[in-house]
């Protein structure tokens, strides 16, 4: 009954929300209009029949039942009012839709202020295109020792790109069922919890609960597949969703198998480790013990993203997979993903690069199935700089532990590195740095 009572008030508003939203839209971009549509509409699904089916079940007065069937009505039609509009209405009669690109000008002052990074775009630029070639280099070593194993008969490629190909063809055909996805996300979770406890890697706190949930109508279409939706410092105790987008019904059964590959049974738990433990739902559960409301809530994107690619690395130097080839092999093509997001973010919008120069990039140096190329392209397209901060998050703190481990020597602590690196909160990299090595 409380959450029936809080929707009531945030959805009272909700035609003055949308007024408002009509009133400031003035050359879109055309990405964004289209995904504004899809996420009002399913917006819409929140508002359907299971919430006036809990409204009728409810133990409100009679009086809040009907205030609230009211604003739910007054809710909906404000909804499909807006997306008339921008179905139609946008861009104006005799206008056109604005560029996603913003140039490097913009992109060099946003990079700035939203990474708060020690370096400048185009140093992160350049180091990412020299990670690029390290993390080939492995792959190419490691594929070469597979090789005979996966591909047995065959002979070897002289081509370290087809070399690497032919093998990582060979292990992504191992992977979930279309309809199993969302449940093999679920089975994983435990096993993550224990090698982290196992392995003393940070203290973690079972009383926060994790829930894997499909995730939500109104969340979808971004281009993340996956996602947290932690508690916010006011709401401690409340769940910590880990939502993970089902594979599209008009999917056919090619791009299905695309996207299935891309998410295989190795790289499904790399996924999970960044997504959960101990990545972004293990840090968030830290940050919200922070004293600070303002690190709490103002969160920097690139250490809470740069935390989570790090977590990755954690639990396979502490042995996860069994220090297979396989799973390196598979998590250096999983890391080209993040070097390569900092890549074509900044070309994208400084350079110009094409969506057919941004998928042949994916594709052929990264690896990566075209169903999940060009899903990179559309999210590319809906935003700037956040691509780059996976990367630059995980250069620094990777860089700052190396430091504090020479620092100290034969008495350096994973655990109390990862722990002291966390009690800081979602604040900047740089700034830890400041405050761990003074």
């Amino acid at each position: 009954d409380r959450r029936l009572r809080n929707i009531s008030d945030k959805i009272a508003g909700a035609q003055a929300y949308y007024q408002a939203a009509r009133a400031n839209i003035q050359q879109p971009t055309h990405e964004h209009t289209a995904l504004g549509v899809q996420q009002n509409l399913g917006g819409l699904a929140v508002l359907g029949p299971a919430l006036a089916d809990s409204v009728r079940k409810s133990g409100l007065s009679e009086v809040e039942k009907q205030l609230l069937t009211q604003r739910i009505a007054a809710a909906r039609t404000a909804i499909d009012g807006y997306v008339g509009f921008l179905n139609k209405s946008v861009p104006a009669p005799g206008g056109s839709y604005r560029s996603f690109r913003i140039g490097k000008a913009l992109f060099d002052r946003k990079f700035a202020l939203d990474i708060q990074s020690r370096y400048s775009a185009a140093e992160v630029l350049a180091l990412a295109q020299k990670h690029q070639a390290d993390l080939l280099h492995d792959m190419g070593r490691r594929a070469a020792r597979l090789f005979p194993t996966y591909c047995a008969g065959q002979p070897v490629p002289q081509d370290t790109l087809v070399l690497i190909r032919q093998v990582i063809d060979k292990l992504t055909r191992k992977h979930a069922p279309r309809a199993g996805f969302v449940d093999a996300v679920k089975r994983q979770i435990p096993t993550l919890t224990k090698f982290v406890n196992d392995h003393k890697l940070l203290t973690q706190d079972p009383t926060k609960p994790l829930v894997v949930r499909e995730t939500p109508l109104y969340m979808r279409g971004s281009g993340a597949g996956a996602s947290i939706s932690a508690p916010g410092p006011y709401d401690k105790q409340a769940n910590t969703y880990y939502n993970v987008e089902p594979l599209p019904p008009t999917w056919t059964a090619a791009q299905a198998e695309s996207y299935l590959r891309e998410y295989n049974d190795y790289t499904l738990q790399i996924l999970n480790i960044h997504e959960a433990i101990p990545g972004h739902y293990t840090q968030l559960v830290w940050a919200n013990r922070s004293p600070s409301l303002v690190k709490s809530i103002f969160g920097n994107g690139a250490m809470i993203e740069g935390w989570a690619v790090y977590s990755e690395r954690l639990m396979l130097d502490a042995g996860y997979g069994n220090n297979s080839d396989e799973i390196w092999l598979l998590w250096d093509k999983w890391n080209m993903r993040s070097t390569l997001n900092a890549v074509v973010d900044n070309l994208i919008q400084t350079q110009n690069a094409s969506e057919k120069d941004v998928v042949a990039l994916l594709t052929g140096a990264g690896f990566q199935e075209e169903a999940e190329a060009r899903n990179k392209w559309h999210r590319a397209t809906l935003s700037q700089v956040q691509l780059s901060s996976y990367f630059t998050g995980y250069t620094e703190i990777l860089a700052l532990r190396n430091e504090v481990k020479a620092r100290e020597g034969a008495a350096f602590s994973v655990q109390n590195f990862n722990e002291q690196f966390l009690s800081f909160g979602s604040a900047p990299v740089k700034y830890i740095r400041d405050l761990l090595l003074r």
